[in-house]
């Protein structure tokens, strides 16, 4: 490809490439193809004549911009000389606005938190202005709902004013540093005028004056602290108002359900009680609101247990409960089951609600558990100490029954107690809970087996009863055990054996079923009692008195134990085996000892049969039958002074007994000398029985002869009466022969 010069645009030449028109092939004419390139050429040498021309114009343009452009750069040059010429005259201007800059920015940190400290007292003295109007409308309102509103918006307002004064008590100190400080720098520094300088001096020292004189006025001698002890006496004064209700009437009506816990304060007077104690707190009153609430809220829970006239409770050493009457010491242990369970379900439930409803929302986490135990604590030491002087008194036999009372109120309790006392707070209390449990468990046990001891003790020491009758011991042991066994006292009876059990044996001991427990401990007392009985039967120097005691005292014992709870838990088979039988054998022995004599007065002898119908046969006859006589009468002087059969079921078998075993006899004795005795007056058969019946009719007599009134612990109402006919038979054939040897 061919080339031509050229120039680039700062006029330097260069090579310019261009293209040769590409000639069409000629055509076979020669003339032709002649005249088509002479036309061609001449055409190429205009258009390089055209380029050659342009390209001078070029050149010369060229050369003129290059100049233009050393001209500029001289301008150029001189501008820049210039400005830096002006760049050097500037320079101290800007170091001075710089400074200028910084010492702005230093006094507005200085000044922006002194405006803020002098509006902070502005602010405080509004607050205050407010809390005056709003104690005035608290001191006139009469409307309960309409106090506690405004009261709501009086410690809002105590809160605000606290806060301003806490502001102004943290921010002060530095605020006024800060000032002092750039004012001594402007002294220093003579950065501004000295007018200046002296009105920011004048403003420092105002501003400290004003900061050191209010700020401790506000805190401890202003209107806060005016505030702040109106809030304690309202506080104490709604603390009071709040009573427990209808604790007495609870107590009189005895199917009241005492385990409801009504809420001591509306909602309103709950949330001011919680504003105010918040308040208090913030304020570094904590410990006077709590001594408040503790005071009060304790006075409260005890003047309302007061209600229930616990007088009882004065008297709770060991030594002044033994001087106590049986009646009242039964009567107060009765009345301390009932407070202590109302107490704990009602009083103090209430009271732990709102310790948590008021003081819940303190820092403290748990600072209302601990004033809950303080409330409850001195009420609960009260009940605790006479429980414990209870436990701890003479074992009477009769307490057992009031300490199971006791005993099974507390383990009712266990676990909501628990519960009510949380906590290490009131883990005190508790474990106090738990030694009364033991005291009684203690307790209980002792009086039950020295009640055994006492039984076999009496043996050595009382003589028996002189007519026979039951023992007031035997009557007393079997009601005591009949109503140990009752549904009352059977389970906390038998949880007491088996705790005593575990306390001797360990936790991982396998103890016995609660009924085996109370089984073999009440059949204990039972053997101890039948070792008693027959000591004493030993000790009778009349030879039929020992059957008829023995008689009484087992039959009493055997009707008075069956279809109760004592006797299914014994074994009524048991029973039947042990003291029926018992009893029978002895009915069968009295009237063998009593009554047989009588019966062979009137047997038949041989010299009747050889010499009946003569006048000496007829006198003998005579002298049997008034022999038989003479002896009745005896007996009967016998029933009538010495011997006594109370049980009228009992005394009624024996006296069909004796009719079978005499009459009998006796008819067939004036049957057999009916012609001997013809003429004769005689008492009739029907007379004698009638006579025995009045034998055994005034049997029912106490030990010095006179009549005794039955009452409803000597008969059993309801009861059939049991059949002894058939055993005395039964004894009669089976043991005759060794009777008669």
């Amino acid at each position: 490809m061919p080339f031509v010069l050229g120039t680039y645009r700062d006029g330097s030449l260069r090579d310019l490439p261009f293209s040769r028109p590409v000639l069409p092939t000629p055509p076979a004419s020669s003339s032709t193809t002649r005249s088509m390139a002479a036309n061609e050429e001449d055409s190429a040498l205009v258009r390089l004549e055209l380029a050659c021309s342009d390209l001078r114009t070029l050149l010369q343009s060229s050369a003129k911009l290059e100049k233009d452009l050393e001209e500029m750069e001289k301008k150029f040059d001189s501008i820049d000389e210039k400005l830096s010429t002006a760049a050097k005259r500037v320079a101290p201007l800007q170091s001075l606005a710089m400074a200028a800059k910084a010492l702005e920015t230093r006094i507005n940190r200085a000044v922006s938190p002194a405006l803020g400290l002098l509006h902070s007292f502005k602010l405080s003295e509004s607050f205050q202005k407010k809390l005056i109007e709003l104690s005035d409308k608290l001191s006139i309102e009469k409307n309960p709902r309409k106090r506690l509103k405004k009261l709501l918006k009086y410690v809002q307002c105590v809160d605000q004013l606290n806060e301003v004064i806490n502001l102004v008590s943290r921010d002060g100190e530095p605020v006024i540093q800060k000032l002092q400080e750039v004012v001594e720098f402007l002294s220093r520094t003579k950065a501004t005028d000295q007018y200046r300088t002296q009105r920011l001096k004048e403003t420092l020292i105002t501003l400290k004056a004003l900061y050191e004189s209010e700020v401790d006025a506000m805190r401890f001698d202003g209107l806060l602290d005016e505030a702040l002890l109106n809030l304690q006496d309202e506080f104490e004064i709604m603390l009071q108002q709040m009573k427990h209700q209808n604790i007495g009437e609870q107590q009189a009506d005895e199917e009241a359900d005492q385990t409801l816990v009504s809420d001591l304060g509306t909602e309103m007077e709950v949330q001011v009680l919680r504003r105010i104690a918040e308040t208090l707190s913030a304020s570094d009153c904590l410990d006077i609101c709590i001594d408040i609430f503790v005071k009060v809220r304790y006075r409260r829970a005890a003047k309302a247990l007061m209600r229930l006239n616990p007088d009882y409770l004065r008297t709770y050493t060991p030594e002044e409960i033994d001087e106590m009457q049986w009646e009242s010491l039964e009567t107060a242990i009765s009345l301390w089951i009932q407070h202590f369970e109302l107490a704990v379900k009602t009083v103090f439930v209430s009271e732990k609600k709102l310790c948590k409803q008021v003081l819940g929302g303190l820092p403290e986490v748990l600072i209302w558990l601990e004033c809950f135990v303080k409330i409850a604590d001195k009420i609960m030491a009260v009940f605790f100490r006479f429980g414990e002087g209870v436990a701890r008194s003479n074992r009477e036999p009769q307490k057992l029954f009031k300490l199971l009372e006791m005993f099974d109120s507390l383990e009712k309790l266990k676990l909501e107690f628990t519960e009510i006392f949380e906590g290490e707070s009131g883990a005190d209390i508790c474990i106090r809970f738990r030694e009364l449990e033991k005291l009684l468990v203690h307790a209980s046990s002792k009086v039950f087996w020295e009640f055994g001891l006492q039984i076999e003790g009496t043996s050595d020491f009382f003589a028996p009863q002189q007519d026979g009758s039951v023992p007031k011991l035997v009557r007393y042991a079997v009601n005591y055990l009949k109503y140990l066994t009752t549904e009352t006292y059977r389970a906390p009876m038998a949880k007491v054996f088996r705790t005593e059990q575990m306390w001797k044996a360990g936790i991982l001991s396998k103890p016995e079923t609660d009924e085996n427990l109370l089984k073999d401990a009440i059949s204990n007392i039972m053997e101890a009692l039948q070792r008693n009985i027959e000591s004493k039967s030993s000790s009778y120097k009349d030879k039929i008195l020992p059957h008829i005691f023995v008689m009484n005292t087992y039959w009493y014992i055997y009707m008075r134990s069956r279809n109760t709870e004592l006797g299914k838990l014994i074994g009524e088979q048991y029973m039947k085996q042990k003291y029926k039988c018992a009893a029978e054998e002895s009915a069968y022995m009295y009237q063998w000892r009593a009554w047989r004599p009588l019966v062979r007065l009137l047997e038949k002898e041989e010299s009747e049969e050889q010499d009946n119908g003569t006048k000496a046969t007829a006198a003998f006859v005579r002298g049997k039958l008034e022999a038989f006589f003479n002896r009745f009468d005896e007996i009967s002087q016998r029933h009538a002074r010495g011997y006594s059969i109370p049980d009228a079921d009992l005394r009624e078998q024996l006296r069909e007994a004796t009719v079978k075993l005499v009459v009998p006899v006796y008819s067939e004795f004036l049957n057999a000398h009916s012609k001997l005795l013809s003429g004769e007056s005689y008492v009739s058969p029907e007379s004698l029985k009638g006579l025995v019946g009045q034998v055994f009719n005034g049997t029912d007599r106490t030990s010095n002869g006179k009549p005794k009134r039955r009452d409803s612990k000597d008969t059993v109402p309801g009861r059939n009466s049991v059949s002894v006919e058939g055993e005395l038979k039964n004894f009669r054939r089976s043991r005759s022969k060794s009777i008669d040897a």
